[in-house]
């Protein structure tokens, strides 16, 4: 019994570790791809930054496309278009992107990555594709037209990202919170539910 015991915390401490080990990998890469491009950063500063031996980025993730796949791996977590009142769909956009861009390395990474590599801008259009089309699909009065007024608003979020959390213009940095969903609320709007123009 005693064995068996000591045996089931031995394998959870081994867990432990790996999932640790994984973290720290996972946030040193996306700091590096972010920091870097994808080009530039390779899996001995990747692990250096996460203070790991390279062979262990390599026995989880492969190699680097596949360090790269994990680290961005994003989830938008969207509210459900028909939760909310049409016409607030354009704020609720705004506002869950800008909780993600301050929140997470990994949309950072990604964008940066995405404009200077096939592979991230790739990775970008599937999160698109994947999670914002659903909602130009529910909203906008021609589905039809929900591709184009996907790609629309994603003129505005990436903008917003491109201007505030990479290249860190400094007038977009220093707009609060509330200015920018009030500036870009109506246009998301717009885009994604008002008639063709």
């Amino acid at each position: 019994m005693n064995g068996s015991n000591t045996a089931d915390s031995g394998s959870t401490g081994v867990r432990r570790r790996s999932d640790a080990t994984r973290t720290a990998i996972l946030a040193a890469a996306r700091e590096r791809f972010a920091a870097d491009g994808y080009e530039r950063a390779t899996i001995r500063a990747i692990a250096k930054d996460a203070s790991i031996d390279p062979s262990m980025v390599m026995r989880y993730y492969g190699n680097k496309e596949g360090l790269f796949a994990a680290a961005v791996a994003v989830e938008l977590e969207l509210p459900e278009p028909g939760s909310l009142p049409r016409h607030d769909i354009g704020r609720a956009l705004v506002t869950r992107f800008l909780d993600l861009w301050e929140e997470n390395e990994a949309l950072t990474a990604l964008l940066r990555v995405g404009a200077t590599n096939q592979a991230g801008a790739e990775r970008m259009q599937g999160v698109f594709q994947e999670q914002v089309m659903p909602v130009a699909l529910r909203v906008c009065p021609d589905p039809e037209q929900a591709p184009a007024r996907a790609a629309l608003a994603a003129t505005q979020l990436l903008g917003l990202a491109l201007t505030r959390y990479v290249l860190r213009f400094p007038p977009t940095v220093a707009l609060t919170r509330e200015e920018i969903v009030a500036w870009l609320a109506p246009t998301v709007q717009r885009y994604l539910t008002a008639p063709s123009p």
